[in-house]
């Protein structure tokens, strides 16, 4: 008997534990992320991208502001803290231009070192 009343409790726990939940299922209408994307090559080589992204609103609604990241060759070099929605402009063969997003419009503009990924606020 005591077999027996074994047998039923591995019964009854398996029962009762149950079987694993499913995983969720990924939402289907959560947007992706842009994908990375070329906007601009410098004479040197060297490469502007735009890589993560945010999502930000203003007065004429919502928009997605990009991070920058310098890439040559196999090295990556991400600006940071500067998320901007515009192409970048060079300025010469060592600086280019982007400008910061804010609120969706064009905010203050930065200079941004090719070789250090280094932002500078530019004063005009």
């Amino acid at each position: 008997m005591t077999s027996r009343a074994m047998v039923c409790a591995a019964v009854l726990g398996t029962l009762a534990c149950g079987k694993p939940a499913p995983p969720p299922a990924a939402d289907a209408a959560a947007p992706r992320p842009p994908a990375d994307s070329l906007v601009a090559t410098a004479p040197n080589g060297a490469e502007i991208w735009f890589t993560l992204s945010r999502s930000d609103s203003g007065e004429s609604g919502r928009c997605t502001a990009r991070a920058v990241e310098i890439r040559r060759g196999g090295t990556r070099t991400p600006v940071p803290l500067l998320y901007t929605g515009w192409a970048p402009e060079f300025v010469n063969d060592t600086t280019f231009r982007a400008r910061l997003a804010d609120h969706c419009r064009p905010g203050d503009a930065y200079l941004v070192d090719l070789r250090t990924g280094r932002p500078t606020r530019e004063h005009r």
